[in-house]
């Protein structure tokens, strides 16, 4: 009996290890909220591994995942692509979260303001957009509120003190830990659309189709010419799927936050 147990065991742990290091678990979150321990989210020792793997959600789950999306535009505001989104938007009649870059808010502040006029949500991407990984600790924190204090000057939403993205999605441990320290929720993605590659509009509508997950946090830019041209088509798709599409803000007060940072795979 005992080296039934002791098989058992060692079966156990070899198949918890298998699922550390190539199960999707070791996907990187999609949400950091103050208070997680974002060296078990983000750290790719061996114990974090284990920990991700053993903390994942069921993939088989069918109790019905929150069918919920949330579109997000990086970087801006710009002087003709933002309205043009903007307008697309209100035709098609859904929200959006804008991570607005300060300094760029403070040269186009009409177009901020039409943001949150037009019932969009608006958060910080930081005041200048500089890669947060390779600055200082004062550095970082000086753009978060640099990047909080102009946008909230602008548009009084807020979620510009709540929510952040670093600028081109670099990060290290320390910048997490900064941000929940200032109070912020770092939101990523579940989907990184790739429209930052300059993808053609046939390209992005599929990978976006294709890579659908329930609930969802996409990640498109405010800058592009076809993620604008994109969207009608991907929002009509997502909505005959049952989809509906909520600001960052709505999502994270229907759903936890394992629900995005293991998100189930839905064909859309």
């Amino acid at each position: 009996m005992k080296s039934i147990i002791a098989i058992v065991v060692a079966a156990g742990l070899i198949f918890g290890a298998w699922r550390a290091f190539v199960h999707k678990s070791n996907l990187t979150p999609a949400l950091v909220v103050p208070g997680m321990n974002v060296h078990l989210e983000f750290s790719g020792d061996v114990v974090s591994r284990l920990y991700r793997a053993s903390h994942e959600l069921p993939t088989d789950d069918r109790s019905g995942r929150p069918r919920l999306i949330a579109l997000t535009f990086d970087d801006g505001p710009y002087p003709i692509y933002t309205p043009m989104l903007l307008d697309v938007l209100h035709d098609l009649g859904v929200p959006a979260t804008f991570f607005l870059i300060g300094r760029d808010a403070q040269e186009w502040p009409e177009i901020t303001r039409r943001i949150e006029a037009e019932g969009d949500e608006i958060a910080d991407h930081t005041y200048s957009h500089p890669n947060l990984d390779q600055e200082s600790t004062d550095a970082v924190k000086r753009e978060i509120l640099e990047g909080r204090d102009v946008l909230w000057a602008l548009s009084h939403d807020p979620a510009v003190r709540m929510y952040m993205r670093p600028p081109h999605g670099r990060y290290t441990e320390r910048t997490l830990r900064i941000a929940q320290d200032l109070g912020y929720s770092v939101v990523l993605w579940t989907d990184d659309s790739g429209d930052w590659r300059s993808l053609t509009v046939p390209q992005l509508e599929h990978h976006l189709v294709k890579h659908a997950t329930a609930p969802e946090i996409v990640l498109l830019h405010s800058g592009k010419l076809a993620t604008i041209q994109a969207l009608p088509y991907v929002v009509e798709r997502f909505k005959k799927a049952g989809y509906r599409f909520v600001t960052v803000g709505e999502l994270l007060k229907e759903v936890q936050v394992n629900d995005l940072n293991h998100p189930l795979r839905h064909g859309v």
